[in-house]
């Protein structure tokens, strides 16, 4: 099979590792005794053999190589790893069904939804709409709760003015994606909720011709956030949550800050640091 190769300690850095960096290598760790081995190995085989080469599989036996087994903490068999850039990204232990080794496989795969999407996101970034859309719409097609696909074509809609449709896309989202995505969710969603206030030049020459409007400065806040200015948008709803808390404008500056903390990533330095801030601000 030319998807499926047999590692050993001595070429485990080379055939998997370094392969690794190319294409997702799953390993199966395995051994001639075990009868769950014997169940899972010819479903992965099968499975390898389907992708066509978008992922290795490499067997490994762990009674010949029981120091790569001890590296890994191999306590039981079989004990499946993947692994993508040099490190391992995904792993499950048993022999699971088809099925869920499928779903399994299309967390870190690229599937045929996937190449669509990026082709659809080549397409965008060459200002190429028309095509972008035709791509993302195909890809939804071969995979109806494709994560990526729906927020493409969610921003589109929000580009062209269609916030309902927006909506009802943001609102097909599986529950996995909105976590695996959740920064790109919630700067769709701050975009969506923007929609309305215009580009943020005129959110921006709004706050300043009324300063004391508070939701003005949510909707700059707002604005800032899904244009990806992280920090200036975190520190304008400061400002708001700063003068009336947890009423009105200041209630919804703090929710927009929470949308912000996502899109910036939860929990990077910044989101840390606005968060104790507004803490700060909540409980004084």
């Amino acid at each position: 099979m030319p998807h499926v190769i047999e590692v050993d300690e001595r070429t485990f850095g080379a055939q998997v590792v370094a392969e690794s960096r190319r294409r997702p290598v799953v390993v199966d760790f395995w051994a001639a005794w075990c009868a769950p081995c014997r169940m899972l190995g010819p479903v992965l085989e099968k499975l390898a053999e389907e992708y066509g080469g978008r992922f290795l599989l490499a067997k490994l036996d762990t009674d010949q190589n029981q120091a790569l087994a001890r590296e890994f903490e191999i306590t039981g068999i079989p004990a499946v790893k993947a692994f993508v850039d040099g490190r391992v990204e995904e792993e499950f232990t048993g022999a699971l069904p088809e099925r869920e080794v499928r779903r399994w496989l299309e967390r870190f795969v690229p599937g045929p939804a996937d190449e669509l999407a990026e082709k659809g996101a080549r397409a965008l970034s060459e200002g190429m709409t028309a095509e972008a859309e035709q791509a993302f719409t195909r890809a939804l097609e071969l995979k109806p709760g494709h994560g990526p696909s729906l927020l493409a074509l969610a921003q589109l809609a929000i580009d062209r003015g269609e916030a309902k449709e927006a909506g009802a896309l943001l609102d097909r989202l599986s529950p996995d994606d909105r976590t695996r995505l959740a920064p790109q969710v919630a700067s769709v969603r701050l975009k969506l909720r923007t929609a309305s206030a215009g580009s943020l030049e005129e959110a921006r020459a709004n706050a300043r011709e009324r300063p004391g409007d508070l939701e003005l400065q949510v909707e700059l806040g707002r604005a800032l956030g899904s244009a990806g200015r992280h920090e200036e948008a975190l520190e304008t709803l400061l400002g708001v949550v700063r003068q009336v808390r947890r009423e009105g404008a200041g209630e919804r500056a703090r929710q927009a800050m929470l949308d912000v903390f996502e899109a910036a990533g939860s929990r990077s330095e910044l989101s840390d640091e606005y968060r104790s801030r507004l803490a700060a601000e909540l409980y004084r």
